[in-house]
Formats: structure tokens, C-alpha cells, sequence
């Protein structure tokens, strides 16, 4: 056997920043901060007060693989910690704060977390859950001195930037085995417990690595990326490694992502692009349609946590010329596995011909490999109409989860290679564009035929009186279950639930169609901005369609 003749370096977090700031130094971080001002200062900076706080853990007594909590918005205080925590060796560990009180103080008590930083956004979750935090030796307020909380029941509170400016910024980034934990992340519990994912430095840097190509986020140093998903939620989809990497000015916008804060930053910093969860664009492209604006620089955004409705995406390109990527993953997943980026042969269709393919999820990006499967756990084909349970591996896919909670999440094939199962329902169709067509656990069987609930959803928001549509199964007599279609109506909007399925006819078959619709004021929303379908089953489950 012979080996190749290479240098052997381990792929570690901290190369991100060194690399950013040796190459990049003078791109910009800008960040919207609680204390509402705009705070600017640019890679070299942040690689220095990174170094310090490095430090600032190491005389906290911070050892090799300790649990760094944070509970925190975006912005360089958080990055300074991406980059502390991980490249010292320890494990920054992201707390979502959408979660209740008593979730999140699990959550540090399973982690078993050392310490914990938060925006003072937060100051209420901390002294509602300091008590009930058997592991954690202190929390630090990243604030300076002056907005430190004059009274607070918080044990051991410390100030952020006494923490930093009483220590130095030399600092030698230790080397150690790039599968060392890096970070962690809780999956958002919506059935049982939360369960923590654990991500390497290995498993990190080839994300990133992936996320910036071409065919995947297509990022570089020409780019001012923005992001929206939560730096608290699968490490902002990667971005924030993604952008020291390649060299982008990053923006932060901090705790007001309402349209009106967003839409004035994207213009004020010259944002090219943009990532977040549908339920966000809603409310932008509410506040630019209502006043009549226009993007001057943004290019393209970034759409997952749950599908892009067709309609959305139309708006985005046709009335505003940006140019929407579908992307698809999990917090398993650290988290992409796919981009749906169009194929040259795409390129020469017109939008009508081509719209069908961007609706999708995507393919994946190179270093996943999918499969969808049958009951029998035998393949199915890639014909766009076969729909089975979809199956993912790569390395930065989860093995098992921390602690072993749920048991050995993967499945092997007649290979013997092993695969998660990742709870979709999916298509693939010969060019590989991957479709959810649902979640297993939300698929709608009527008389022993499968209705996606995905399908419903789009077709009721592309009706221009609907703010947000939800899609669940209701009792029936006969068919045992029928699709309810549950709606929010925009503000001041006029409309009947037999306009509403009035709309359907012609776009699905008859048998396809809700038997109902019921108007509600909200739909319920989950941490990261996803519906929460099983509190509308719950809340739905006496409903009682109509029979005739």
C-alpha cells in the first residue's frame, strides 16, 4: 500500500478565522446590536477579541471538550464565540431562547454546560432557569460594563467585556484530532425530548467547504451575506464559517427581524444575499409590497426550515428580480443537503418551463448521498413520481445522537452501508432534484390514498387574500382521514371558504381537494419558524367535517 506523499494538517474551526483574517483582515462584520445601535469592525478585529476570550475561558478554568452555552441573537459577540469556544477545544453549544424555560434548563442539564452567555434580551430566561442549572459555574451578559443589569438574582453574573479586556490577545491556537467536538446543537423536541447533535471539526470545515460551492450557496469574497436563520439554530446553516472562509462582508441583524428593520439594513449595508425560513419573507415582502420599494443590490435568498410556497418564489423573481435557491437539510445534518440550483439545460427554458424544478427541494451537494425507499426498504426509482421515505449519509450526517438518547438512529442497506432515516417523504425525478412531499408523521391517508399535505398548502398560499395555510388530517367516517385546511387571511381580506376551494379546482384532483376550511387568527409556530402541525391535530382533533 502506498500512501500519498501530503502534508498532514487537521481541519480545525480556528483555520476559518486565521485564514480570514491573514487574507480577508479588512472585510466588514457589521452587526444591529440589543442596545439598538449599529456596531462595525471587521475580521482582524474579531480573530483578536477571539483571541482574548479564548484566553478569558482558559483563566474561567474552561477544559478540553467543556460545554459553552449561549443564548444569543446574531451578531460579532456570538461569532467572537464561534471561534473562542471551538478553536480552544472546548464545545459551543447553541440554545435556541424560543424554547420555554423549563426546555432550555433541561437542555443545559443534559449538555451539562459550564457556562452560558446571553443577550440581555434574555436576562428574564436565565433568572427563571439559574436555579434549576445544576452545571453551570457562571453567566456572562454580553454587554459592557455600563448596561450590565443593575439588580439581578443571576449567581456569578460576569460582564462580556471585562471578560475580554482583562486579557491578552496572544494566543497560539492549539492543534489537536479534527474529530474532536466542535459544537452542539438540540434538535427542537417536537416529538419526546430534545436530542443533541454533536458536530466535529472535521464534520464543520467540510460543510463549509461544500456550502460555499457554486452548485450549493454560491458564496465569495464579492458577496455581503445577511443571514436571518438564527445563529442559535444549526449554526445559521453554516454561514457564519462560510464567510470568513470565502472572505464576504457579513451583516447581523441582531433581535428586529421584522420586514421593515430587514428591508432597511439590506439596503443601508448593500446585502447581495440572504437565508431564513419562509415565515421571515412573509414578512418583508408584506412591508416592500405595502410601501412600494424595490431592492437596489439583493441578488438572491436562501429559502428552507420548511418549503418555499410556489407563489412566494414567483413574487421574489418576477416582481422583484431576486432569485430564490430552495435548499433543504436538518439539524442532523449539519444542516445542508440540498441546493437547488439549476443545470445548464435549465437555463434556456422559459420561467414556466423551468418553475417546476425550482419548487423543489434540489440536489444534493457533494459530500450527501440520498435514496428513497419503499415500506419494504427496497429503492425506488428516480422518476419524480415514486415517493417513499428519504435516507441521507455523508460525513457531517449524524451517527448517533449525544449520550445515545433514542437509540442507533441509522439503518443499513443490502450493502451494508449505513444511512439515516431523516422522517421526509419524498420524489426524485432523472436530473436527481430531491421534493419533499411531506413529513411521514404528517402525510394525509384518505381511503388508502396518500395526500400530500405540502401540495395543499402551496396551492391554498398562492390565493392573494391568504396570509399562511396549513394542511392536516381530520377524522372521516368513511375515508378515515380527509385533508382540513387551516387559514390565516391576510389583514382586511374578504374571503369564503367556498372561494377558497374554488381555487383548487383544476390544480389537484377532486378527491384531493379539503373538505374544509377553517379560519383562525394565528397558526403556531415552532422555534425556528416552522408550523407546529401537531398542536393543530390536537387543537382540530373533535373537528367534525361536513358529510355531504
Amino acid at each position: 500500500m502506498l500512501h500519498g506523499l501530503m502534508m498532514q494538517m487537521p481541519l480545525a474551526i480556528s483555520s476559518l478565522i486565521r485564514h480570514a483574517d491573514r487574507h480577508h483582515g479588512d472585510a466588514e462584520i457589521v452587526s444591529r446590536r440589543v442596545e439598538g445601535d449599529i456596531h462595525r469592525y471587521n475580521y482582524r478585529d474579531l480573530h483578536r477579541r477571539a483571541r482574548q476570550m479564548a484566553n478569558a475561558l482558559k483563566g474561567l478554568d474552561v477544559k478540553l471538550s467543556d460545554r459553552i452555552a449561549t443564548l444569543a441573537w446574531n451578531g460579532y459577540r456570538h461569532m467572537e464565540l464561534y471561534f473562542a469556544v471551538s478553536g480552544s477545544g472546548a464545545v459551543l453549544h447553541t440554545i435556541n431562547p424560543r424554547l420555554h424555560a423549563e426546555q432550555i434548563a433541561w437542555i443545559a442539564n443534559h449538555a451539562e454546560d459550564s457556562y452560558l452567555f446571553f443577550d440581555l434580551t434574555f436576562l428574564p430566561i436565565i433568572e427563571a432557569i439559574a436555579g434549576h442549572c445544576r452545571t453551570i459555574k457562571g453567566y456572562v451578559a454580553m454587554v459592557d460594563r455600563a448596561k450590565m443589569p443593575a439588580q439581578s438574582k443571576v449567581p456569578n453574573l460576569i460582564c462580556y467585556e471585562d471578560l475580554i479586556d482583562s486579557h491578552s490577545d496572544r494566543y497560539d491556537w492549539p492543534e489537536f484530532d479534527e474529530n474532536l467536538a466542535s459544537s452542539m446543537c438540540y434538535t427542537s423536541g417536537t416529538t419526546g425530548s430534545p436530542k443533541g447533535v454533536l458536530y466535529s471539526h472535521r464534520s464543520t470545515i467540510l460543510h463549509t467547504y461544500a456550502a460555499a460551492l457554486p452548485d450549493a450557496l454560491n458564496l465569495s469574497a464579492r458577496d455581503v451575506i445577511l443571514p436571518v436563520v438564527p445563529m442559535f439554530h444549526v449554526n445559521a446553516w453554516g454561514l457564519p464559517y462560510v464567510a470568513p472562509m470565502v472572505g464576504a462582508k457579513i451583516v447581523m441583524p441582531g433581535p428586529n427581524l421584522d420586514g421593515k428593520s430587514l428591508y432597511e439594513l439590506f439596503e443601508a449595508e448593500k446585502v447581495t444575499c440572504s437565508a431564513g425560513v419562509p415565515t421571515v419573507w412573509q414578512g418583508l415582502l408584506a412591508h416592500v409590497e405595502a410601501n412600494n420599494l424595490r431592492f437596489s443590490t439583493m441578488k438572491r435568498t436562501v429559502i428552507g426550515g420548511s418549503a418555499c410556497p410556489p407563489a412566494m418564489l414567483r413574487t421574489f423573481e418576477e416582481k422583484y428580480g431576486v432569485q430564490v435557491l430552495h435548499a433543504w437539510g436538518m439539524t442532523e445534518m449539519s444542516p445542508l443537503g440540498t441546493a437547488c440550483t439549476l443545470k445548464e439545460k435549465h437555463m434556456h427554458m422559459s420561467p414556466e418551463q423551468r418553475y417546476p424544478t425550482q419548487y423543489k427541494q434540489g440536489r444534493v451537494i457533494y459530500g450527501v448521498d440520498m435514496r428513497i425507499v419503499g415500506d419494504d426498504g427496497g429503492d425506488l426509482p428516480w422518476d419524480g413520481k415514486a415517493f417513499g421515505d428519504l435516507l441521507v449519509r455523508g460525513p457531517w450526517v449524524l451517527r448517533q445522537y449525544y449520550k445515545g438518547e433514542g437509540g442507533d438512529p441509522l439503518v443499513k442497506d443490502a450493502e451494508g452501508r449505513t444511512w439515516f432515516p431523516t422522517g421526509d417523504v419524498s420524489t426524485i425525478d432523472p436530473d436527481g432534484y430531491m421534493q419533499i412531499t411531506d413529513r411521514s408523521k404528517d402525510v394525509i391517508k384518505s381511503g388508502g390514498e396518500w395526500i400530500s399535505s405540502i401540495d395543499i398548502e402551496n396551492i391554498a398560499m398562492s390565493h392573494p387574500a391568504v396570509a399562511m395555510a396549513a394542511c392536516i388530517a381530520a377524522k372521516h367516517p368513511k375515508w378515515d382521514e380527509r385533508p382540513l385546511l387551516v387559514v390565516v387571511r391576510k389583514p382586511n381580506a374578504e374571503l369564503t371558504r367556498e372561494q377558497l376551494l374554488a381555487h383548487f379546482e383544476g390544480k389537484v384532483a377532486k378527491w384531493q381537494i379539503p373538505d374544509d376550511v377553517a379560519f383562525v387568527e394565528s397558526i403556531p409556530l415552532g422555534a425556528t419558524g416552522k408550523m407546529l402541525k401537531a398542536k393543530l391535530r390536537e387543537q382540530f382533533k373533535d373537528y367534525k367535517l361536513p358529510t355531504a
